[in-house]
Parts: structure tokens; C-alpha cells; sequence
């Protein structure tokens, strides 16, 4: 049991919402041409993991390299709103650039990407047997490869180490959470006036569990298939915690309650550690709430951020290969970026023993639980998260009924596609 105590161009619409904690922030300034020996480094990173960034391009840039990185951070909506801009107009287009993983099938079939497939002849160690293999596979569409791998960041549950020896004592003792026993511990709380789990972001919490229920995305890669049983299936495994009264309630807040010792499990980003790194008591860090406590069918939500290279004319040949050393040189040095709440996509992090002392790398530090591990990449994922952000509340505090959620997610998803599809 991992536990950690601390004291104290948009191409789909919807995927860049402040996804992330971390990405989310101010814009920093610079977006201009790079000269002759600098990599422009676009990412959306202007959050607190910002800092933890700028510690690694320095440290990078301090080895001397004949191309050195500049770091431009942009706030995620400018910087996805400023690409197909830049790619188009052939101006002012990054040298190297990080997108969350959803967004790369668009940006392959737009044909705004250039591949790694001759380049990576050069750095052999660049390779699906050195990253987690969920975070590595993604970036082959086609038998090409599109991107490679900074991190592979999930959803989780944190939980309050004492509330769950009080009301769950061996709940976590396989490490897995479970639907049947959130509802246990929760209907033992309630008489304290404590939360068994707070209702938070409703993609990954949906997304999980719709994966565990056998339901898929799309079938095809287009068209949506939501208007499911699995679909149903998953919204009502949350719905009916509301009903029996274990969930936080509507308009609470769960990081405060958290915090307060009110809430015993907490669904939310390993990311988010910066953000109750306060708290007065012991908390831990277990997988995302599942169906069964068998952990060959446990289904952990993921994204990725990804190092791509859109195509631009004016980037040479040595100007790549300084590029690859960049990304060859954050394979053997990614400890900062853990440190940021983050897990590497690099399988050498486990190497590291400051690492594995850290809460998130439970989910990297064994083959069984990197299984776990799901990115939905279906093409049009922004299209349901836009859904899901905008009804998925709404249906887990009884205010939209199952059936309205799922067809109406499926009619809504369906015209976007069809529309984004007719131009």
C-alpha cells in the first residue's frame, strides 16, 4: 500500500479545458522563430509543473549541447488554438512541440505531422522495450510513428489513511478498490458526517468504468457507439452511490473536504498531489474505483503527453537530431518531472529509488499494473469529454436521467463527427 504523508486550429473541441491541473496557468511569453542553434520547445505546462520543466531544459542546456532548448510554455488553450495558425501559414511553426495524446489522430490525419520512423536509427535506445508500453503504442497510427513519450499521467483514488481503517480497514489490502466496498464504507460514515467518495471529474470516473463494462468509444474509429448498455451501465454505477447517500453532494467541494478529514476516497489525477500536499494526516494513493478486485481486468483511465514534430521547412537536419538528443537525454533523466506529480513514460525511472518512494509509481512499478493503464485515444475523445463535462454531473445528482445522458451523448457526438466529416 503506497502511502505518503505530508504535512502543513482548435481541431476537437473540448480537449484542451484545463484537462490537467498542471498544464493549466498563465501563458509565458516567446513564440517567435528559433535562431540556428536553438530548439523551440512549445508545451502547455504553465502550471506549478512548470517549474519542474524549467529545472530539466536547464539542466539539459547545461551539458552543453549544440542545439539547447527554448522553453516556451503556453496556457493549453492558446497553444492548440495557435498551431493549426502557425502549421498553416508555414510561419513562425515550433521546432518541437508537446500535445496531450488525444489529439494526435487528428493531427496525423490532417496531415500537419512529421514521422520519427528515419530518425530513430540514430538513438536505438528510443524504443517500445525502454517505455510503458501504453504510452509508447499510441504513437504508431498506420505503421507509422508520430510521437514519442514524456509521461503517462491516470486517474487514481487517494484516500485518507485513518478514515480507511475506520470504516474500510481491508478494503486496499489487494491494492483494489471496489464499487461494493465504497458503498460499505460510505454507508458506515454517513453517520459521522463523513463522505465515503467524492463525485469529481466525470470523464475518467465515466471512462473507466465504461471500459470495465465491456463498452467502447467507437467501434470503427468514427462513429460513436454510446447510446450502450455499458454506457448506461457505468454512469449508473455512480448514480446509485448518490442515491444511497455515500458521495459528496452537489456543490461541495471535494479537495476541501479532503482536506479536512471528511472524505475518505478521493477519484482524482496522480497530478493532483500538489494540491493537498498540506494535508494534516497520512493519505495514499490506490487505483481508480473498479468492478471486481481482479487486477487483470482493472481499468485505470490515462492520457499522455507526447513530443511531436508538426511539419515545418525550416527545420534541418542537424536541428532534428538535436532534437532526438533532447528527447533521448529526458529517458535516463525524468526524475524532476516525477517530481511534479507526473509519471515518466520511461521504464528507466524505475532505476531510481526517490522514485519508487513516491506515491504515483505504483502504477508504473510492476508489468500487471502498467496493464492497467487505458488511453482512449478514439479520434473524436473531445467531443465526448465536452459531453461528459457538460452532463455528466448533472446525471450523478439525479437532475438528467440515465437514458437522456447516454442518447443524448450519442446524438451529440454523432453530429460534430458528421459535420467535422461533410466539410
Amino acid at each position: 500500500m503506497k502511502i505518503k504523508k505530508l504535512v502543513g486550429i482548435t481541431l476537437v473541441a473540448g480537449m484542451s479545458l484545463a484537462i490537467f491541473t498542471g498544464c493549466g496557468g498563465s501563458s509565458s511569453s516567446g513564440s517567435g522563430k528559433s535562431d540556428a542553434k536553438e530548439i523551440t520547445f512549445w508545451n502547455p505546462f504553465t502550471g506549478a509543473d512548470n517549474s519542474n520543466l524549467k529545472k530539466m531544459i536547464d539542466e539539459y542546456n547545461a551539458t552543453n549541447p549544440e542545439y539547447k532548448i527554448k522553453n516556451v510554455s503556453l496556457k493549453d488553450t492558446d497553444m492548440y488554438a495557435k498551431i493549426p495558425t502557425v502549421v498553416n501559414s508555414g510561419k513562425n511553426i515550433p521546432d518541437l512541440n508537446i500535445v496531450h495524446a488525444e489529439r494526435i489522430k487528428q493531427y496525423k490525419d490532417n496531415e500537419m505531422l512529421n514521422t520519427y520512423d528515419d530518425l530513430l536509427g540514430d538513438h536505438p535506445e528510443l524504443n517500445a522495450d525502454n517505455y510503458v508500453a501504453e504510452a509508447w503504442n499510441l504513437g504508431e497510427i498506420d505503421g507509422e510513428r508520430y510521437s514519442l513519450p514524456l509521461d503517462i499521467h491516470n486517474w487514481g483514488t487517494f484516500y485518507n489513511v485513518e478514515l480507511l481503517e475506520k470504516y474500510a480497514p481491508d478494503a486496499l489490502d489487494d491494492e483494489i478498490l471496489t464499487i461494493d466496498e465504497i458503498m460499505a464504507a460510505g454507508e458506515k460514515a454517513k453517520a459521522d458526517d463523513v463522505r465515503g467518495i467524492a463525485v469529481s471529474w466525470a470523464k475518467p470516473n465515466f471512462l473507466g468504468l465504461l471500459k470495465q463494462e465491456g463498452g467502447e468509444l467507437t467501434e470503427d474509429g468514427v462513429t460513436p457507439t454510446l447510446d450502450t448498455e455499458a454506457s448506461a451501465a457505468a454512469i449508473s454505477e455512480w448514480t446509485k452511490m448518490y442515491e444511497a447517500g455515500v458521495t459528496t453532494k452537489d456543490g461541495e467541494d471535494p479537495t476541501q473536504l479532503f482536506l479536512a478529514g471528511k472524505l475518505i476516497f478521493f477519484p482524482e489525477g496522480i497530478w493532483i498531489q500538489n494540491n493537498i500536499k498540506d494535508a494534516e494526516f497520512e493519505w495514499g494513493l490506490t487505483n481508480a474505483p473498479q468492478l471486481t478486485d481482479d487486477l487483470s481486468k482493472t481499468v485505470n483511465w490515462a492520457s499522455s503527453h507526447q513530443f511531436v514534430m508538426f511539419k515545418n521547412d525550416d527545420r534541418s537536419e542537424e536541428k532534428t537530431q538535436g532534437i532526438l538528443d533532447f528527447i533521448e537525454w529526458l529517458r535516463t533523466n525524468s526524475l524532476e518531472w516525477a517530481k511534479a506529480g507526473q509519471n515518466p513514460a520511461t521504464l528507466d525511472i524505475l532505476n531510481n529509488e526517490e522514485y519508487l518512494e513516491m506515491p504515483q509509481s505504483i502504477f508504473i512499478n510492476t508489468p500487471e499494473e502498467q496493464a492497467t493503464l487505458n488511453i482512449f485515444d478514439y479520434k473524436y475523445n473531445g467531443y465526448v469529454a465536452e459531453y461528459l463535462d457538460a452532463h455528466g454531473f448533472d446525471t450523478i445528482f439525479g437532475k438528467t436521467s440515465v437514458e437522456d445522458f447516454t442518447s443524448g451523448m450519442q446524438k451529440e457526438v454523432s453530429d460534430k463527427v458528421a459535420k467535422d466529416n461533410s466539410n
